[in-house]
C-alpha cells in the first residue's frame, strides 16, 4: 500500500468518526483531494485507493491534468482556487465543482464559458466570512443578492456555500467561522437551495465537519508537502 492510499485511509477514518460524533452521516460527507502541484503519479494512487473528487487551484493545471486523465470518466475536479476572468476559459470545460465563485462578474463569464462548452456546472458562492482584505469571496452582506443574480445565468447551478478561515488560527478557533456561513446558508434558503457547505481543510475539516460541511478540502494530509511552485 503506497504512503497516499495508507493517509487516504486515516482521513477517510477521522472524517467517520467527526461525522458520528457530530450525529450525522458519514455519507454525506465529501472529501475533496487537493492535488494542487502535485505530480499525476500521486492522483493515479489516491484514485486507485478509490479517491474521485480533487481540487486543483490554477487555472492551467487543470486544464493539463484533466487532459492527462481524461481516460478517468468518473474523476471529478473541483476548481478551488481564485480565478482571473481571462483563466476562466481553462476552468469551464473541465470542472465539474467551481467552488469559488465570489462575484457577480466571474459569475457571468463563467456561465458564458460553460455554455460554449454546451455544459452545466455547480457553482459555490464563495464568503469571505472573516473580513480578510486580502483573501478572496464576497461579503457576508453582499452574499444573498450575488446569489440571487448567479441564479438567472444558464451554463451554471448554484449549490452551495464555500468559505477559508484566517490561516493563523487554531482548529478550534475556526468553528466560529464555519458556523458563520452556515447560519448563513440557513439565512438564504437553507439546505433545500444551498445543499453544500464546502469548508475545512487539512488541519481543521473536523471542526469544520462538527458545524455542518458538506465537503472538506484536504491536501498535505493526504499527499505530504507540496513540489514549490514553479517559475512563471
Amino acid at each position: 500500500m503506497s504512503t497516499v492510499s495508507k493517509h487516504l485511509m486515516q482521513i477517510q477514518s477521522m472524517i467517520h468518526d467527526a461525522a458520528i460524533r457530530s450525529h450525522r452521516d458519514p455519507q454525506s460527507i465529501t472529501l475533496v483531494a487537493v492535488s494542487k502541484r502535485q505530480p499525476i503519479e500521486s492522483i493515479l494512487e489516491a484514485y486507485d485507493a478509490g479517491q474521485r473528487h480533487f481540487g486543483e487551484n490554477y487555472a492551467q493545471e487543470l486544464r493539463d491534468k484533466a487532459l492527462a486523465l481524461s481516460h478517468l470518466k468518473d474523476i471529478c475536479w473541483h476548481f478551488i482556487g481564485n480565478l482571473q476572468r481571462n483563466k476562466v476559459k481553462y476552468v469551464a470545460p473541465t470542472a465539474a465543482v467551481m467552488e469559488c465563485i465570489d462575484s457577480v462578474r466571474i459569475a457571468q463569464e463563467f456561465s458564458a464559458r460553460a455554455r460554449q462548452a454546451q455544459r452545466t456546472v455547480d457553482v459555490f458562492l464563495q464568503v469571505n466570512v472573516g473580513e480578510e482584505e486580502q483573501k478572496s469571496g464576497c461579503a457576508k452582506t453582499d452574499a444573498p443578492a450575488i446569489a440571487r443574480q448567479i441564479r438567472q445565468l444558464p451554463g451554471i447551478r448554484l449549490t452551495g456555500l464555500m468559505t477559508i478561515p484566517p490561516f493563523h488560527l487554531e482548529a478550534n478557533e475556526t468553528r466560529l467561522y464555519f458556523s458563520a456561513l452556515r447560519e448563513l446558508r440557513d439565512s438564504m434558503g437553507g439546505q433545500n437551495e444551498l445543499p453544500h457547505l464546502s469548508m475545512g481543510m487539512s488541519h481543521d475539516f473536523q471542526e469544520a465537519i462538527a458545524e455542518g460541511a458538506t465537503m472538506v478540502r484536504v491536501g498535505t494530509a493526504i499527499f505530504g508537502d507540496r513540489p514549490p511552485k514553479p517559475e512563471e
